[in-house]
């Protein structure tokens, strides 16, 4: 009984959460949150198609990689946003795709095996670094840097009776601290000139614009925030976001594009 009870209890905590940010919004945004996604075939430049959520190609594709460049992929598993991402390079530069997960990286190598031409495959490097440390290994190195970081995923919280259950408001608290710490390593993982794309498939502003805000606090006068509204795309404070009520069923994705300037 007292694991029912704990059930209910998530349930109403994540209603009440998200019914204060969204008002009365919250009840379709949940209906459209709740129902079910279907991956797309990505096949640019791939020797098999893969399978992923559209909104991680999009987000890969926002960060407007081109032949020849440096790039890091930081949160990279299970690996479709590196596929977007070497297919964007040709076979001609550099990727690192970083997890830190040995079993999350052992998929990544699979899916770089499986969907990539020798070629590209040559230009990629997986790694197992800490990412909220990453300045604690390269500084000013790539001209590109794409981090789409671990989020709440209120989507998969809700089809999840589970993390449902589990879930508490304190939850996103901890990943925005882990989020802030990641961007600003990628702020200096990245050479100056160069861009940043942070990203994330949650619904909550803390860490969404949040820890973008945060970034002026502690780095402000080192980068500027680009404009990169999308189709569908509702403007933030800082960056852009597509909920799924109002985007075609695409989404969550929420994403801004940093070009670091000093």
């Amino acid at each position: 009984m007292a694991k029912q009870k704990g059930k209910a209890d998530g349930e109403t905590l994540f209603g009440a959460y998200y019914q204060e940010i969204y008002k009365d919004r919250w009840e379709p945004l949940r209906s459209a949150l709740g129902e079910d996604k279907k991956p797309i075939a990505y096949e640019d430049g791939l020797t098999l198609p893969y399978y992923l959520d559209e909104a991680s190609v999009l987000a890969a594709k926002l960060l407007g990689v081109q032949r020849g460049e440096t790039v890091l992929d930081m949160c990279a598993a299970p690996g479709g946003k590196t596929l977007v991402l070497a297919s964007s390079l040709h076979g001609d530069g550099r990727l690192v795709s970083n997890d830190r997960s040995s079993a999350r990286r052992a998929r990544l190598k699979q899916v770089v095996r499986d969907h990539l031409i020798e070629a590209e495959r040559e230009i990629v490097q997986v790694t197992a670094h800490d990412a909220t440390r990453w300045s604690l290994y390269e500084q000013n190195v790539y001209d590109r840097v794409l981090l789409d970081a671990p989020c709440s995923s209120e989507r998969h919280v809700l089809n999840d009776p589970k993390a449902l259950a589990m879930w508490s408001p304190s939850r996103p608290k901890r990943l925005a601290i882990t989020q802030f710490a990641m961007l600003a390593a990628a702020l200096e993982a990245v050479k100056p000139g160069g861009y940043i794309l942070y990203s994330t498939c949650s619904i909550n502003p803390m860490e969404n614009e949040g820890v973008v805000e945060k970034l002026f606090e502690k780095r402000d006068g080192r980068f500027t925030i680009m404009d990169n509204t999308q189709a569908g795309s509702e403007e933030r404070q800082y960056g852009s976001l597509i909920l799924p009520d109002r985007g075609e069923g695409r989404g969550p994705l929420y994403f801004c594009l940093i070009r670091r300037d000093v």
